[in-house]
């Protein structure tokens, strides 16, 4: 048996089982979209108020009031500007390597299970196709048997491979739709980290040229 005979033989066995996998690719990418919205939502705070706490305690000069305000938010701007703060003493150069070290572990933290959204979107379709392909060397097979009459079986074996396109499609919208809404979120909220760990590192770089100043005088 060639090759194209295996292939056809493969085709003949039916799509369904490129569809349940469609399905069960939809119920995966449905739980992630879940866990992502729950796990963004209990990490967000209202970063306005934040910002302006931090910077009424840096300009008191109070970093133990900062770092006890920024314990107890569970937002990533948060755990940026902590970075920030738990290295106050070594110096602004030491809290900025800090900040961006912590900046790339909160962006993994984000972005967990955000790549399989991306696969799915990228390549539903292309099963779906597959599923199409399938469906349609079986109709072109039931017309043969059928010596190029229309039957029933023939028309349910196109209506298969239209289905299997249509659900490739449906479950790739969504999962994109998810994957670049996850993406820009995690940008503005790690933009909006950077800003809140530069005031910080601002404010060491002033307290380090003030106490330069005092000393030179």
């Amino acid at each position: 048996m060639d090759i194209q005979q295996r292939m056809t033989a493969f085709a003949l066995l039916g799509a369904t089982w490129v569809m349940w996998l469609l399905i069960g690719l939809s119920v995966v990418s449905v739980a992630i979209m879940l866990e992502r919205a729950y796990f963004f939502a209990v990490t967000r705070d209202d970063i306005d108020a934040l910002r302006k706490e931090l910077l009424d305690a840096l300009r008191r000069g109070d970093l133990a009031a900062a770092r006890k305000r920024m314990q107890s938010s569970r937002s990533f701007e948060a755990s940026l500007v902590m970075a920030g703060l738990d290295s106050a003493t070594d110096g602004p150069a030491a809290a900025a390597e800090r900040i961006v070290g912590e900046e790339k572990i909160a962006r993994l933290r984000m972005e967990r299970n955000l790549a399989f959204l991306g696969t799915v979107g990228n390549n539903a379709p292309f099963v779906g196709l597959l599923g199409t392909v399938i469906g349609i060397i079986r109709a072109f097979h039931s017309l043969d048997e059928s010596k190029g009459q229309v039957t029933a079986g023939l028309m349910m074996d196109i209506g298969e491979a239209l289905v299997a396109t249509a659900i490739g499609i449906m479950v790739a919208i969504p999962a994109v739709a998810a994957f670049n809404y996850g993406q820009r979120l995690i940008k503005a909220r790690l933009s909006r980290g950077s800003a809140l760990a530069s005031d910080v590192v601002s404010h060491l770089l002033s307290t380090r040229h003030q106490e330069q100043s005092a000393a030179a005088e």
